[in-house]
Order: C-alpha cells, then sequence, then structure tokens
C-alpha cells in the first residue's frame, strides 16, 4: 500500500520526515496569542443567548427584536472583515488584532451602558466591526506562522479560543442572573471589556507574521521568525523560498530588506480571484466559501444563541437551571475542540469533517425527533427531555470535533498567498452573513413549522453539506500553503490530484 505521507509530501517533491519532529512552542504560543481574538466573538455569542432574557424583560422588546439583537452584530462583522484583509496587509497582522481588540473594548463598553434599546444596538454595531476583523486575521496569522507538520492544529485554535468565550459568556449569565434584571445584562455585557485589554497587551509580544515581511521586502526579519516557528532550519529555508517565489522575489535577492515587485491590493486581486480565476482558484473559492455556508447553515449558532428556549421547550423551566445546562453545552464544546486539534494532523481533515457532519445529522434528526414528541404531549415527559439535552450535547460535541475548527483551518491554508487575506475575508463574510440570516430567522421559523420541524431543516441542510464535502473537498493534511493550487482545479475529480503529485514525486526521486 503507498504511504499516506508520501501522498501529501509529494507537492514538492520533498524527502518524507523519517520522525515526528517535535512540537514547536514558539509557533504555539504565537498561535495561542493570536487567537486569543476569537474570545470575544465566542464570548458574546455566550453571553447573549442568556442575557437576552433578561434585556427582553427589562427593555419590554419583541420577540422579533430579540433576534435583530442578536443576529445582527454578524451582519456589522462584515464591515469589520471586509476591512480586515486591505488593512492586515496595510499595517500588518499583528497590529491589526490590536485594533480588532480596540474595537471590540469600546463596543463592550457602549453594551454595558445601554439605557434603551437603540443605544443597545449601536453598541452591536461597534461591536460586530471589531469581532469581524478578529474573525478574518486570527486564522491568517496562525497558518502563516506554523510549521507545516502542526498547521491543522495551530491554525484551529481560533475555534477553541471562539468555545473558550463561549463558555465563559455562559459562566457570566449565570453569575449575573442573580442580580437585579437592570444591573444583571449590564454586567454580562459590560465585562468583555477585560479580554481585549489582556488581548491588546499580549499580542504586543508576539512576532509579525513572516509572510506579511517577505510582502514588505524584509527578509531578514522573515528569516529571523521562520528560524523560531520552523521545526528545523531546513524547512525555515524552504518556507522562505516559497514565500520569496509567492512574492514575486527572485530567488538570489538575500539581502536583508530588498525590493519587492509592486502588487495592487486591491483591484487586481478581486479581479483574480472574481472575475478572472484559474481553475484552482475558481475549485478553492467555492470550496471556502461552501465550506462556511454549509457550517453556518447546519445550526450551530441558533442553537447555541437559542439554547435556553430549546431547553425550555423540551421542559425545563426553572431560569437558573436553564443557564446551568448551557453552561454544559460550552464545557462539551471546548472539550471536543480541544480533542479535534489531537487529531486535524495525524488523521487528516476529511475523516474528521465526514465523521463530524455525519454525526450532526444524527443528533439533528432526534433532536427534532424529540422535540416533536414534547410538543404533541400534554404531560411533561421526562425521557424526552433527556433525549433533547444530550442530542444538544451530541450535536456541539460532533459540530467541535470537526466542521467547527476545521472550516477555518481549511479556508485559511487553501488560497494563494496574495489572494489570502482577500479570500478568507470572503469566507468569513459568507459565514457571518449565515449566522446572522440563521439567529434573526430562527424564532419566527420555528413557530411557522414548529421547533421540532426547524432542526429536521437544519439536518436536511447539513445532509447536502456532507455530500458537498464528499465529492469537492480534497485532502490538505500536510501540504505546503503554496504549493495547494497543484492539487485544486479537478473540482469533483480532485482524486486525479493524487496520481499527478505522485508522479512528480517519481520524477524528482
Amino acid at each position: 500500500m503507498t504511504d499516506h505521507r508520501a501522498e501529501h509530501n509529494a507537492v514538492s517533491g520533498q524527502p518524507l520526515l523519517k520522525k515526528k519532529p517535535k512540537r514547536n512552542l514558539y509557533a504555539i504560543g504565537c498561535a495561542i496569542l493570536a487567537s486569543m481574538t476569537s474570545i470575544l466573538l465566542g464570548y458574546d455569542i455566550g453571553v447573549m443567548s442568556g442575557a437576552s432574557i433578561y434585556i427582553q424583560e427589562d427593555l419590554k422588546i419583541t420577540d422579533v427584536e430579540v433576534e435583530i439583537l442578536i443576529g445582527i452584530l454578524n451582519l456589522y462583522s462584515l464591515i469589520g472583515s471586509a476591512a480586515a484583509g486591505r488593512t492586515s496587509d496595510w499595517i500588518g497582522r499583528r497590529y491589526t488584532i490590536v485594533f480588532a481588540g480596540a474595537i471590540f473594548f469600546t463596543g463592550a463598553l457602549l453594551m454595558g451602558f445601554a439605557t434603551n434599546f437603540a443605544f443597545l444596538m449601536v453598541g452591536r454595531f461597534v461591536a460586530g466591526i471589531g469581532v469581524g476583523y478578529a474573525l478574518m486575521i486570527a486564522p491568517v496569522y496562525n497558518a502563516e506562522v506554523s510549521p507545516a507538520s502542526s498547521r491543522g492544529a495551530l491554525t484551529s485554535f481560533p475555534e477553541v479560543f471562539v468555545n473558550i468565550g463561549i463558555l465563559l459568556g455562559y459562566v457570566a449569565n449565570y453569575a449575573f442572573s442573580g442580580l437585579p434584571i437592570d444591573l444583571g445584562w449590564r454586567l454580562m455585557l459590560g465585562v468583555g471589556v477585560f479580554p481585549s485589554v489582556i488581548l491588546a497587551v499580549g499580542v504586543l509580544t508576539m512576532p509579525e507574521s513572516p509572510r506579511w515581511l517577505v510582502m514588505q521586502g524584509r527578509l531578514g526579519d522573515a528569516k529571523h521568525v521562520l528560524d523560531k516557528t520552523s521545526d528545523s532550519l531546513e524547512e525555515a529555508q524552504l518556507r522562505l523560498a516559497d514565500i520569496k517565489e509567492a512574492a514575486g522575489i527572485p530567488e538570489h535577492c538575500t539581502e536583508d530588506v530588498v525590493q519587492v515587485p509592486k502588487h495592487s491590493h486591491g483591484e487586481e486581486v478581486w479581479k483574480e480571484l472574481l472575475l478572472h480565476p484559474t481553475p484552482p482558484v475558481r475549485h478553492i473559492l467555492m470550496a471556502a466559501i461552501g465550506f462556511h455556508f454549509f457550517q453556518q447553515m447546519s445550526g450551530i449558532d441558533a442553537l447555541v444563541l437559542y439554547s435556553p428556549r430549546i431547553f425550555e421547550k423540551a421542559g425545563i423551566t426553572d431560569s437558573s437551571t436553564l443557564l446551568l445546562a448551557t453552561v454544559a453545552v460550552g464545557f462539551s464544546k471546548t472539550v471536543f475542540t480541544l480533542i479535534a486539534i489531537g487529531f486535524l494532523d495525524r488523521v487528516g481533515r476529511r475523516p474528521l469533517l465526514l465523521t463530524s457532519v455525519a454525526g450532526m445529522i444524527a443528533s439533528l434528526l432526534c433532536l427534532g425527533t424529540s422535540l416533536t414528541i414534547v410538543d404533541h404531549e400534554k404531560e411533561k415527559m421526562m425521557w424526552a427531555t433527556v433525549l433533547c439535552l444530550t442530542m444538544v450535547l451530541a450535536y456541539v460535541g460532533f459540530f467541535s470535533i470537526g466542521m467547527g475548527p476545521i472550516a477555518w483551518v481549511y479556508s485559511s491554508e487553501i488560497f494563494p498567498l496574495k489572494l489570502r487575506a482577500q479570500g478568507c475575508s470572503m469566507g468569513t463574510a459568507v459565514n457571518r452573513i449565515m449566522s446572522g440570516v440563521l439567529t434573526m430567522t430562527f424564532i419566527t421559523l420555528y413557530k411557522a413549522i414548529t421547533m421540532g420541524g426547524t432542526f429536521f431543516l437544519y439536518g436536511a441542510i447539513a445532509t447536502v453539506g456532507w455530500v458537498f464535502f464528499y465529492t469537492m473537498l480534497p485532502e490538505t493534511q500536510g501540504r505546503t500553503l503554496e504549493d495547494m493550487e497543484v492539487l485544486f482545479g479537478k473540482f469533483w475529480r480532485w482524486r486525479e490530484g493524487y496520481a499527478l503529485l505522485r508522479n512528480k514525486r517519481a520524477v524528482v526521486c
């Protein structure tokens, strides 16, 4: 049988590593610091699931206004996502992360001091821009700083911190639920300023992305960072050569500072990405956008944000018990995402993803069935309540072990260097639009087709997603970032790419 690792290292004709390299602690530290931006989104998702209950009671807003309040941040974040690509190319990945934290800090303060619905919406607008910046930049930085041997694990770190943020938000809900209503929800939202302060300070200690440094002609600085974030000096040299080639810098240029060929940060990139894409770029764009579409439309944000309503529908009526159950959801998401990190670079993206989505489909169908039974029974059925809670936990567990982290890993590692910032911002934009659609229609949808019917619908969408992933997404484990175009471009015939790669390796050897 052909060695699986040989197939994946065939892209550049590089020799196989005979033993697994030790973990690069410096690269891990950089990835952790960059990924802390994702706590901002996670905290907002988690805290709004409970805070919205008290906001509705205190400000006397309708269910439609609750949907808008919860979901609108995703649409506001599009502004940040759209601007993040150019901003990160202009001021660098590191200072873009600091900028994201500063914007969210302002938004959290505004929400904490809000006196009415309109004031609260202003705070959501500002915080949403910060979330958009954070969502786009963290996976890009991690992909660019990570060695190939651990790129999957390190690029999935933002999803880990999203889940940590969700868990912190749930805990804040439970902790402040005993306070007077008008004070409790304001503290729930206002304490979001603390993660952004810690983030801004921590990020200043990490290096700039080596790829961004090369794009600025700072080869000496880039080499210094690559030497510290690679598994070996040989790998650092190979990574530098790949980045120089992608940036259009001749191989013979070895000075610390060189002149970089002028290239557009805007129009030409968008033309190459959208108007005149090559077959590989078209396939990459389809994969990234499709991935983010199905990640959200399979129901995850609706389930996480509206979990108190779901548990209430299942028969849990005590408010403290409701909020405590949401803490269990956050804990499940965090634990399973941590488990996923250990498998991403061992098992590969496809096996984890397909298993994850299959488990999500089964969980959604069981959840829809149990909620339908609860709907049609007049008396409370304890077994149905337990089944609902179990299926919610199973769903978020299956999501977090594959679909959640891999969406960000995959989309950030497949784009060519010159298209990466804009390509990732497009993926993030689709992700947020779909999340906004999902969360701003959930209450209206379950009132129209019942809550059980809503989860049957999400299950059907997830089934279509499984078929899309199986047919359109090639395995990317172990591939170098600059060689992805070799594998993409065959669309549903992507398996033919493996034969080409094997032939290339045979020629080189």
